[in-house]
């Protein structure tokens, strides 16, 4: 059996219809931006697997140093024990946040990253003898598919089956100069009820890409917290680099009270999440009353081998040479954008940092479940490219080791294909 058959006879693939779908790709080997198939043919990563992938596939610096953490220490319960890895990788990071960002806690991935800092937020009023009832969070969100994640993310026909278990959501439109007197009056009618405020900051990636601005996400964040409002910032998907700058935090004058990062965090290389947090969130769980402990907790909290693929990827993350290409693929994107701009079947083109979207004009939906996405994407895969269209919206997000050849080979193939539809 091929190993197409073998995995149709056992996988589920996510966010896949199985019964129509074609046989998976199987890829076999990894090196820098390109992935390879069982017959030799090779794909430019042009999505970095899902948005993970920040310097190249089977990155030889990163598999070193997972190799020689393998045969210390693979793995030991994070309760009541600890080990360097974990603690080197949170010093790291919070050096790099902003000044109020104190505590780290571990977990798996993106969503659960999420569910802890909905925890969190719930409890902090909880423990305080104060039942907040209500969040706030932007329509189109997107923050996961466990049950709290999808419950802050925007209602849509993949959380249908599951409405009537979600818990109230004030879902508000991402601000704008001219809305945000409207957003401050519902916040404002709302806020002795709403326990915490949770956004993707600049960008809404699964939503199709939508971005918006920081100055207006700044003057949000700011009356929320003259509200009393507590603000969960999720940068799984913007966090370290994509956005141009090292995170979306470095674009906003305000601070949230919690952070959350997975994705990118071990540069793609395993599952990790983490969610940070103030001191006075922390503080909030301090007692003798042991009920008011943070009960939260998964078999493989902070891994010492996750831990350590995330200390690398730090490492290669600021070296100047990194940052001098995450500079280069923004301005090149920037650049393309203004072709884009030009093209007739193209229509809102928008660019922050590494990621650059935009629209395939047609008189079908608007919408992840647009045909166009599957046409396009079966056409790049024939160029060797992998490009995975939100519906009729393309986008890209390079691993941060393309050069600037590669990227033009990729800009050549998006008008071509854009002029043959």
């Amino acid at each position: 059996m091929t190993l197409q058959e073998r995995d149709r006879a056992v996988n589920w693939h996510p966010y896949t219809q199985m019964k129509k779908a074609e046989d998976a790709i199987p890829i076999v080997k990894g090196k820098g931006i390109y992935l390879f198939n069982d017959e030799g043919k090779q794909y430019i990563d042009a999505v970095s697997s899902w948005w993970v992938t920040l310097h190249g596939h089977a990155n030889p610096y990163i598999a070193q140093r997972v190799s020689e953490q393998l045969k210390t220490l693979e793995q030991v319960i994070f309760a009541g024990f600890t080990h360097e890895p974990a603690i080197q990788l949170s010093e790291n990071l919070l050096k790099l946040l902003p000044g109020n960002q104190e505590k780290v806690f571990y977990s798996d991935n993106g969503s659960t990253a999420v569910e802890v800092a909905l925890k969190m937020c719930i409890q902090f009023w909880h423990n305080q003898g104060k039942e907040k009832t209500k969040i706030l969070a932007f329509k189109d969100a997107y923050h996961g598919d466990t049950f709290g994640a999808m419950s802050v993310s925007g209602r849509s026909v993949w959380t249908k089956p599951f409405g009537e278990m979600l818990f109230e959501v004030i879902f508000i439109d991402t601000p704008t100069s001219e809305n945000l007197d409207d957003l401050k009056s519902i916040i404002k009618n709302h806020s002795e009820e709403i326990t915490c405020f949770i956004y993707e900051p600049l960008i809404q990636g699964a939503a199709g890409m939508l971005m918006h601005h920081a100055d207006d996400l700044s003057i949000l964040m700011k009356f929320c917290k003259e509200q009393g409002i507590l603000m969960i910032q999720d940068e799984v998907f913007t966090g370290f680099g994509r956005t141009g700058k090292l995170f979306a935090a470095n674009y906003l004058s305000e601070n949230p009270d919690i952070m959350c990062f997975s994705k990118g965090l071990t540069g793609g290389t395993m599952p990790m999440g983490i969610t940070t947090s103030t001191h006075q969130i922390f503080e909030a769980f301090l007692s003798d009353d042991k009920y008011k402990t943070l009960f939260h907790g998964h078999s493989f909290t902070a891994n010492p081998l996750a831990c350590t693929a995330a200390l690398a990827s730090m490492e290669l993350l600021l070296k100047e040479e990194t940052l001098n290409n995450i500079n280069l693929i923004s301005e090149k994107h920037l650049n393309f954008s203004k072709t884009l701009q030009q093209h007739s079947k193209v229509e809102n083109v928008r660019q922050t940092g590494t990621i650059l979207a935009w629209e395939i004009k047609n008189d079908k939906q608007t919408s992840y479940f647009n045909e166009i996405g599957k046409i396009i994407y079966n056409e790049f895969l024939k160029r060797g490219i992998i490009m995975r269209p939100l519906g009729n919206v393309m986008y890209l997000v390079p691993p941060y080791c393309i050069t600037s050849e590669e990227l033009d080979f990729i800009y050549r193939n998006i008008l071509e294909v854009l002029n043959d539809l």
